[in-house]
């Protein structure tokens, strides 16, 4: 694991590796917090109210992280966009990782420090940039992970979420922005196999509980992908903070209005107050912990790690969620399901392989 020295002095080799560590952890228990959440709240209810709460922590949190060093110095002045570092924000375009849903995308580096127009107040147009990258990458993303997550298991949400960059990069090569190398085709034909033996293991009938949720959590990562396309197109106008806040916001407000509904629904105080302390909790986590907190966190990791090193780790979530799953949930899985498991992370690993030499 190589460290780069970024701004100033680096952290030593433990305290990367302790962060990374806690990082990963944080992902990994989020797939276990949203299914015992979804224990105690119906699921709209659920997932609408972690996204408003995320959108809420980080307002509260934005204003704070302007006086950190990472952010300060990725960003003088608390002007929209950065100076110009004279890097290529077209670069690694589909090498993104998607881990949890929370909207992480892997050319954060890009983000932080990448070539600007110097401007310093938002125009309509930059608003309509973060609607729709807010809309993509939060209100979709977290909304159709956590429904999926109803009607499928953590083992194969995990392994779904964890593919990422093949939607990612099959979405690039549709908008033009990659092109497809025997290598990559290679990749994608391992993964797309692997997703048919999950399939399989599940059940091809469509009235499968667990196919429906292997479908829904695809389209919550098609989500993701999607904003990762559209995200590296305006990546080098604005910086991490700014455009990561302002994706939540938006985020926040598409889901407000079904919150609101749900909140309605659950009718008086006295309702409220029979719901238990453990699906707050959960929510709290995922707002603060799993979407906030996560994203400043990997942000700095970036500073100091290539996009292609931290995303290696991401490959350990789908076994790390899975065995927490069967320690603290009871599920249990087949032979097929690791197969297909396997074959779907060795399609990933193929693709990403090539971006790293």
């Amino acid at each position: 694991m190589r460290i780069e020295p970024s701004h100033g002095r680096a952290p030593s080799r433990a305290v990367i590796t302790l962060a990374i560590t806690f990082l990963m952890a944080i992902w990994a228990v989020n797939f276990l917090v949203v299914k015992i959440g979804l224990r105690y709240l119906p699921v709209v209810t659920f997932a609408s109210f972690r996204i408003v709460v995320a959108a809420l922590f980080m307002l509260l949190i934005a204003p704070l992280c302007r006086l950190l060093p990472m952010f300060r110095n990725s960003c003088s002045g608390g002007s929209l966009a950065c100076p110009d570092t004279g890097r290529d924000p077209s670069a690694n375009s589909s090498h993104s990782t998607n881990p949890t849903t929370n909207v992480i995308p892997s050319n954060a580096r890009d983000l932080l420090s990448s070539p600007t127009s110097h401007k310093s107040r938002l125009t309509s147009h930059d608003l309509w940039t973060f609607a729709y990258l807010g809309l993509f990458g939060v209100s979709i993303n977290q909304f159709f992970f956590t429904l999926g997550l109803r009607y499928t298991n953590v083992t194969h949400s995990s392994i779904i979420v964890g593919m990422a960059p093949i939607y990612t990069l099959a979405l690039a090569v549709l908008f033009r922005l990659e092109e497809v190398t025997w290598h990559k085709a290679l990749g994608m034909a391992v993964a797309l196999a692997g997703v048919v033996t999950l399939a399989s293991a599940a059940g091809m009938s469509h009235a499968s509980p667990t196919l429906l949720g292997d479908a829904i959590t695809m389209c919550g990562s098609l989500g993701f992908a999607t904003y990762v396309v559209l995200g590296k197109r305006v990546a080098g106008k604005y910086d991490a903070l700014t455009m990561t806040t302002w994706n939540f916001i938006f985020g926040g407000l598409v889901i407000f209005p079904i919150a609101i509904h749900q909140a309605a629904s659950l009718g008086p105080l006295a309702n409220w107050r029979a719901i238990p302390w453990q699906a707050w909790a959960c929510i709290a986590f995922t707002g603060l912990f799993s979407s906030t907190l996560a994203y400043l966190f990997y942000f700095w990791l970036l500073r100091y790690l290539e996009a292609s090193q931290l995303a290696s780790f991401s490959y350990l979530l789908p076994v790390s969620a899975s065995a927490l799953s069967i320690l603290f949930l009871g599920e249990r899985g087949s032979w097929l399901e690791l197969l297909g498991g396997a074959l779907a992370l060795l399609g990933v690993y193929t693709i990403e392989s090539t971006r790293s030499r």
